[in-house]
């Protein structure tokens, strides 16, 4: 486990002298693992969330518990409010769930554009993305230029397991949010999110209605995920 540790607090340190660098929290378990590193070892990375206004209670519990335990450590980027009223007008408060396009309309304007603000005029972006959360995400880098925002991305947790990541939570007893409990292994939106069986893909409660192939956000592409030039 301290050689897993090891080896994420190099990236760390790597997308911290890539200045100005910035951590990207939705505050599930891999994110409260890095948000304890940066904290505990005061690197100096922006960290920062995006309130889609429809994120479960429990998430905003934690949101309130991890102020009260590091301190006020991260800025919140909510939708453009026009841009979210166009939304709701045009396809309906839960139209997301009649067809992909209007899913991604959605993610677009509750995630991809704050996202979009909250990474300009960075030069590392750091995220929680692991190998074994999804096939879709199996090839994710250490670290690889990210074509879409032009900027370096690092992924410290990107060969940790399930088991490992909750070994560092516990042993340390970080706070995480309390669906973990119960079966909820990723935590988006709370229509969009539902609790997974024994055995079935730990993303699998996301966007559950559609294929596995159309099943990301928008957040990390394809080409964020995958190396495109990945640096040892």
């Amino acid at each position: 486990m301290s050689q897993r540790v090891e080896s994420a607090l190099a990236l760390l340190r790597e997308a911290a002298q890539l200045a100005p660098a910035a951590f990207s929290s939705s505050f599930g378990a891999e994110d409260m693992v890095l948000l304890d590193l940066i904290q505990g070892q005061r690197l100096p990375i922006q960290i920062f969330t995006l309130d889609t206004g429809r994120l479960p209670e429990q998430t905003h519990a934690l949101m309130q518990r991890v102020q009260e335990v590091y301190g006020p450590c991260f800025a919140t980027y909510f939708p453009e409010a026009g841009a979210l009223q166009d939304l709701v007008a045009t396809d309906g408060i839960n139209g997301f769930y009649r067809s992909v396009a209007a899913r991604k309309h959605c993610c677009s304007v509750r995630k991809v554009e704050p996202l979009t603000r909250a990474l300009a005029g960075k030069a590392a972006w750091v995220s929680g993305l692991r190998a074994h959360q999804s096939a879709e995400r199996a090839g994710v880098a250490a670290r690889a230029f990210d074509p879409t925002y032009r900027l370096e991305k690092f992924n410290p947790l990107h060969d940790w397991t399930e088991a490992e990541v909750w070994e560092y939570i516990r042993s340390r007893q970080i706070p995480y949010n309390e669906l973990h409990d119960r079966f909820y292994p990723s935590i988006g939106c709370a229509p969009c999110t539902r609790a997974v069986a024994v055995g079935e893909d730990p993303r699998a409660g996301r966007w559950w209605w559609e294929s596995g192939e159309t099943r990301e956000c928008g957040l990390h592409t394809r080409s964020g995920l995958i190396a495109v030039r990945e640096i040892a």
